[in-house]
């Protein structure tokens, strides 16, 4: 870890002294930590279980088979992180490897000491700005301390394989993975949040996202397009659509890059984004204080109206659900027997005035 005194960014950016992770924490994700912080000795525990995984051992590692970043040695990232870490007030800059790699990808590890890794394949496909923004979503990682619950993430995999033989056991811990894995989608939307008041460039975060998805030729794709892409997945056709993305979903730690694009500028052009670039930010210093019931029902508030504001056809039955309606049944039949609303024939021609989501996109889609 390196100090960043006296270190100033290579271009002007807004700085946040002070700034708590809060502020661009997801609220599911940001619930989840504070509790968590709240629990005292809770840290130390997880610390002990990321025992199992040599912490020490893995930086030998990438010390003796990676490039670490310095003034001398990809001196470009090297300032990129120290610029994020003085934006974002970090006062320990991460150590940032470079390692040889084809596949994008980008992580951040350890808990004590957290490192920074970037792959060779990720070097070469983005811009500066664009890696701007992926350095300061892994500072983001560290800084909210998402390396120590992915440990949990590790461990409880590892259980998990090992006690398939006890009834009912690999199902209560695979649960567990499952809801975890949720909470890790959360706190990817964070991380990219941390990302975007990094860089403070927008377009270049959704860039970066978007050759995630399509690769490096940036000439032959567009951001707005594949904003629209976001959105025609969102509305996902009729409800067999709905659930097939739920069970694709399920099985990831990160959102889909349309997901993590259609999210990162809607949080973008809200208040809270805003508020930060006006230095109207929740400090660290009120960390301690923090309510976990007020963070508890600003989880539950964003999930009512995820649900609420969602196109999904699979959010519209939840919906329906949740309020009663009396032709759930009409929809879940007409959909899964291939029924036309409103049609002369049949039993579902006296529900046809409520036969919006079986109406377009008949087709199933079984790619992702």
């Amino acid at each position: 870890m390196t100090d960043t005194t006296a270190k100033t960014p290579s271009r002007r950016r807004e700085r946040f002294p002070g700034i708590s992770t809060r502020a661009w924490e997801h609220p599911a994700d940001r619930s989840a930590l504070v509790a968590l912080r709240k629990l005292t000795g809770f840290d130390d525990v997880l610390k002990k279980l990321a025992g199992l995984v040599s912490e020490r051992a893995i930086r030998l590692m990438f010390l003796a088979t990676a490039v670490k970043t310095s003034e001398r040695q990809f001196p470009e990232l090297y300032d990129m992180v120290r610029d994020t870490a003085y934006v974002l007030d970090l006062q320990q800059v991460p150590d940032l490897y470079v390692t040889q790699d084809p596949t994008v990808n980008a992580y951040t590890i350890g808990i004590d000491t957290p490192i920074i890794v970037v792959t060779s394949g990720l070097v070469e496909l983005l811009d500066e700005e664009e890696l701007r923004s992926v350095i300061g979503h892994e500072v983001g990682h560290a800084m909210s301390g998402h390396a120590v619950y992915r440990t949990m993430l590790m461990v409880l995999t590892n259980i998990a394989s090992r006690i398939t033989w006890v009834p009912l056991g690999n199902l209560a811990i695979m649960a567990i993975i499952t809801a975890l894995k949720e909470w890790f989608r959360k706190a990817e939307l964070s991380s990219d949040r941390a990302g975007l008041l990094a860089g403070q460039d927008l377009q270049a975060s959704m860039r970066a996202l978007m050759k995630l998805a399509g690769g490096h030729n940036l000439a032959e794709m567009n951001v707005d397009a594949f904003l629209e892409q976001a959105e025609e997945y969102e509305k996902a056709g009729d409800l067999r659509d709905g659930v097939l993305k739920l069970l694709q979903v399920l099985p990831q730690t990160h959102p889909f890059a349309v997901v993590r694009v259609a999210q990162l500028k809607k949080w973008a052009e809200g208040d809270e984004y805003r508020s930060i670039m006006t230095g109207a930010y929740p400090r660290r210093t009120d960390d301690p204080d923090t309510s976990v019931g007020e963070q508890w029902k600003a989880a539950a508030d964003h999930y009512t109206t995820s649900v609420k504001e969602s196109k999904d056809p699979l959010m519209g039955l939840i919906r329906d659900v949740a309020g009663g309606a009396a032709t759930v049944g009409g929809k879940l039949r007409d959909t899964f027997t291939g029924a036309t609303r409103g049609s002369s024939n049949g039993s579902s021609g006296s529900n046809g005035s409520n036969g919006s989501n079986a109406s377009t996109g008949s087709t199933d889609r079984g790619d992702s």
